[in-house]
């Protein structure tokens, strides 16, 4: 009775370690080096599909594929690759992420953190062939982004055997490769590295914007031009002003009036005033019809004035609504129902009459009026107020939001507590 048969153990390496490693072939032949180790991102983004191979020299030098699926899967890291095919001739594929040319020593975002680093080196793993045949594969275990990659860099064409034994003195930063984002700086390439951006556009909006503070300009156009349309809205409403006009000077005006129409009125409103009168106008030709008016609307009030700083996206019904009217409405409402606090009853012509909170909406019966519901007084400021004025009044009576009314007593907007903390801010 034999004994159980038991599977290799795995053989790790890096790509700065395969990096000009000499591939024989079956007879002992050297078919070529290690230039570069090809991910096809279409098929699977876990492993490396093919070592690109540096074959000749000279004039004759032409670079050729080999499958790592071909490969002889090594028991150490030994100085020579062994392969039991010939390469194929090179072909240029979109679906390939060349870890050498696009990963190392470039800005990766690392999701977890929430930060942008710099990688030193790929880790990578040998899987061991199964005992009765198999492809050899070539597992992408994470990035290195601490000196142990740093020092394989470094002293690259050293023996394998001494250089392992030197980086393994030194304690390894690495990142798993689930949870990398690449950053791409060409856009003609967007789409073949476009890798895990699901994960990016999971994060808050705030870590979104401080990963962007922290890119150079061509690779924040990428990264932000791969959000979906609400994640970029929200995403632009955290960073500065002088960052919002970069990010939309960099898109088309059609991409920018998708993603202006997801943000709150006022804020696109705040965006486009830092824009040229050129630019602002192409984006706004571009915007649907309804929001565009909303917009346009804003743009007519100084910014340092509660108008300025005032949405037109609020929830308002009459004075004699009931309480399920006002439930209705909510469910119609097509804002941000996050920055929704309160209920704001009109009288005739459309004047202020009264607020309701939501606990006291959601504790009332259906049929309860919503007059019977609000609050004995209103808080509520010009069209004209001052910024200052609009601080005071939210801090005097510790405001969550402030309609804004016209000279007649009309509600016009609202200024939500948001918009107060970003004028804390700047100042």
């Amino acid at each position: 009775m034999g004994g159980l048969l038991t599977k290799p153990a795995d053989v790790f390496t890096s790509a700065s370690s395969l990096l000009g490693r000499r591939v024989l072939g079956a007879d002992g032949r050297v078919l070529g080096r290690v230039k570069d180790l090809a991910v096809d991102v279409t098929l699977d983004q876990s492993h490396v599909a093919e070592l690109v191979l540096l074959v000749g020299s000279g004039r004759k030098k032409k670079t050729m594929l080999q499958p790592v699926g071909e490969l002889v899967s090594p028991e150490s890291n030994e100085e020579e690759l062994r392969a039991r095919s010939n390469p194929a001739e090179y072909k240029e594929q979109n679906g390939y992420l060349l870890l050498d040319y696009d990963v190392l020593d470039q800005q990766i975002i690392d999701v977890d953190g929430h930060k942008v680093v710099r990688v030193n080196d790929v880790s990578l793993a040998w899987e061991a062939r199964a005992l009765e045949g198999g492809a050899t594969g070539l597992r992408i275990e994470g990035v290195e982004v601490g000196n142990r990659g740093a020092m394989r860099r470094l002293f690259k064409g050293l023996p394998v055997a001494l250089l392992d034994q030197l980086v393994l003195r030194l304690s390894a930063r690495q990142i798993p490769w689930a949870c990398v984002d690449l950053i791409d700086r060409d856009p003609a390439r967007m789409v073949r590295l476009k890798i895990g951006q699901d994960r990016l556009a999971r994060l808050h909006p705030s870590d979104i914007a401080d990963i962007l503070e922290d890119l150079a300009p061509v690779e924040r156009e990428a990264v932000f031009s791969s959000l979906p349309e609400e994640t970029a809205a929200e995403t632009l409403e955290e960073v500065e002003p002088r960052l919002q006009k970069a990010l939309l000077q960099g898109l088309d005006s059609e991409r920018a009036a998708d993603i202006l129409e997801e943000m709150d009125p006022g804020a696109a409103a705040d965006v486009l005033a830092e824009l040229s009168d050129e630019q602002s106008e192409a984006i706004l030709e571009e915007m649907e019809p309804e929001e565009r008016q909303d917009v346009e609307e804003l743009l007519e009030f100084s910014a340092e004035s509660a108008a300025g700083r005032m949405t037109t996206d609020y929830v308002s019904v009459p004075m004699n609504a009931t309480v399920a009217d006002a439930v209705q409405t909510l469910r119609e409402f097509q804002g941000d129902p996050d920055t929704i606090t309160e209920v704001y009853l009109l009288g005739e012509e459309e004047k202020l009459a009264g607020v309701v909170m939501l606990p006291r909406l959601l504790l009332a019966k259906t049929e309860a009026q919503l007059a019977t519901l609000a609050d004995g007084h209103n808080v509520c400021c010009q069209l004209n107020a001052k910024e200052k004025e609009v601080a005071e009044l939210f801090d005097k009576y510790n405001l969550r939001s402030l309609p804004v009314v016209d000279h007649q007593g009309r509600l016009t907007g609202v200024i939500h507590a948001e918009q107060v903390i970003a004028l804390l801010r700047e100042r």
